[in-house]
């Protein structure tokens, strides 16, 4: 079996940066590279959902400016919202339906909390037979050409934009994405992917779909990554989280200039190109096993 080191650490950092924000599913490439290179097992599932972290933190690297400006506004809007629900006059359905049409970023944060619950908790209850069963080539190869036939699909015959403003997502709608994310614990599939295209089907366009996908991605990567690496911290060594480390900063790196180049091209450009890439990547990895 391939010994997990700085090389191989590299090596899976720059797939991960590569892949994680596109719909193109980074745990099914980072399983597809582990079974080439002969690095399986516990160790193995370990790192490629750890190393995952890197990835995460480039997203609040690159929208650290949005993030301050989210908070900043909510957290005014949340003072707001409780000085009227405390108010003798006012009836509590009413105030908080006037505030989820004027508190639109106190909402977006409330519904990007609904919206990982849903793949928190399916998640949860079955990632150990998940990674018991589904970690496997095959289970990635179908995956990938199922994902790519979606993506063909909704991007063939797109629905009615209604949404064109990340903090205008509203609470449904959200609920919605978190709900497609739950198709993302199957390896393959993507979660990236999921969520663009459940956020399509809503109505939002793509550059928003693509955005509130990375948002979700901090609170379910963050939750998933420390959750794994607190469970499986007793199976590395001192070598293997020097290695680890150096494959999250590589992941982080690569992330950064993904997630700015992916945010660029679907201002212009539909999914059409990673909807075929899944299509003949599964076909090539079904042909050769």
């Amino acid at each position: 079996m391939e010994e997990f080191g700085p090389g191989l650490a590299v090596l899976l950092g720059m797939l991960e940066g590569l892949t994680e924000y596109l719909p193109i599913s980074s745990t099914g490439h980072l399983i597809l590279a582990g079974h080439w290179l002969g690095f399986t097992g516990h160790v193995a599932v370990s790192v490629e959902i750890c190393i995952q972290l890197g990835a995460v933190l480039a997203v609040v690297a690159y929208e650290r400016a949005k993030i301050r400006s989210l908070l900043s506004h909510a957290n005014r809007e949340q003072r707001e919202l409780r000085h009227h629900l405390l108010s003798p006059a006012s009836s509590f359905m009413h105030t908080v339906r006037t505030s989820t049409g004027t508190h639109h970023h106190l909402w977006f944060l409330i519904g990007l909390g609904v919206a990982f619950l849903p793949a928190a908790l399916v998640g949860l209850l079955t990632h150990e037979w998940i990674e018991e069963h589904l970690f496997s080539p095959r289970t990635v190869a179908l995956s990938l050409i199922l994902g790519g036939i979606i993506i063909l699909i909704v991007e063939t015959w797109p629905g009615t934009v209604r949404c064109t403003a990340l903090e205008h997502i509203g609470l449904s709608r959200a609920v919605g994405v978190g709900l497609a994310q739950c198709v993302a614990l199957i390896p393959g599939m993507s979660r990236s992917g999921s969520t663009i295209v459940g956020g399509l089907l809503l109505g939002l366009d793509r550059k928003v779909a693509t955005e509130f996908s990375f948002f979700l991605a901090l609170p379910t990567m963050f939750a998933a990554t420390g959750y794994k690496f607190v469970q499986s911290y007793h199976l590395f060594n001192a070598q293997d989280l020097l290695a680890l480390f150096i494959g999250m900063v590589v992941s982080f790196l690569v992330a950064w200039a993904v997630i700015a180049a992916f945010l660029s091209y679907v201002k212009r450009h539909s999914l059409k190109v990673f909807g075929y890439y899944r299509v003949v990547l599964g076909t090539i990895i079904l042909i050769v096993l």
